[in-house]
């Protein structure tokens, strides 16, 4: 249909542009003129066909849009995973690496502070046997609770305390000799080695043939080490090593044979 001699009534009707009074005579137009009724309808459809298609076009153009984000957005989430990945491989790298250095170093470490074999260790504590003392039995505990207090304090490694209890010992009731070999133990296993002295030279001086004055001379030896005064122990630990009869004999024939105190 021929919407031509219609149509510039038809859109000012659709737009809304004609007055209240214009508006009126063309809706009895609507009722009355057929032919105008007809292009109305055919106008009306037409519209709407151009409403479709913009809305169709539209959505096409949403659509393709979105597409286009979605495109993108993946391959910025591809291009996120492969730097991860990228670190992810940097780091274990440089833990690989890490660990590699430190078990070199570790190696390294071991290679030169171990010990030499075609070099013998040179401290005394290398070569020294410890005496633990007397065990403290439930009859000891019985008899003397100051001395047994003292003992277990010593041979648990509290050496100040074991100091203080073995003061409260009277010498009447264990012997002078022993609480004189004892704080000698003591003050060796502090360290103090020229405190040491003082007690162990009571003990050796008084009985030469005693066990307890054996043992004393052993620790003499190593007081005198342990204050670095090696004649005087070398000589000490040279005259256990001969004594066939000393408990100490075998670990003083060691430190005089691997000669770390002579020449020095």
């Amino acid at each position: 249909m021929d919407l031509r001699p219609y149509l510039d009534d038809l859109e000012r009707f659709a737009d809304g542009q004609m007055t209240p009074a214009e508006q009126e005579a063309f809706e009895l137009r609507l009722e009355e003129e057929e032919a105008l009724a007809d292009a109305h309808a055919a106008y009306e459809q037409l519209t709407a066909d151009l409403r479709w298609a913009a809305g169709h076009d539209t959505l096409r153009q949403r659509l393709q849009a979105l597409d286009e984000r979605m495109n993108e957005r993946g391959t910025a989430l591809a291009r996120v995973e492969q730097l991860n990945q990228r670190r992810q491989r940097r780091w274990t790298v440089l833990g690989t690496l890490g660990a590699l250095l430190l078990l070199a170093v570790g190696v390294a470490a071991w290679y030169f502070t171990r010990p030499d074999p075609a070099r013998p260790a040179r401290s005394w504590e290398a070569y020294y046997q410890p005496d633990p003392g007397p065990v403290v039995t439930p009859a000891l505990l019985h008899a003397r609770p100051l001395l047994s207090e003292a003992l277990d304090q010593y041979q648990s490694g509290h050496y100040p305390a074991a100091l203080h209890s073995l003061g409260r010992v009277s010498p009447t009731s264990v012997g002078n000799d022993t609480l004189l070999y004892l704080r000698g133990l003591i003050l060796l296993r502090q360290g103090q080695g020229n405190a040491a002295q003082l007690y162990l030279r009571r003990v050796s001086d008084e009985n030469a043939t005693s066990e307890l004055t054996r043992r004393a001379r052993y620790h003499l030896g190593m007081a005198y080490w342990q204050a670095k005064e090696l004649a005087p122990a070398l000589t000490e630990l040279r005259a256990v090593a001969a004594d066939s009869l000393n408990p100490y004999r075998a670990s003083a024939r060691r430190a005089v044979a691997a000669g770390v105190l002579e020449g020095q």
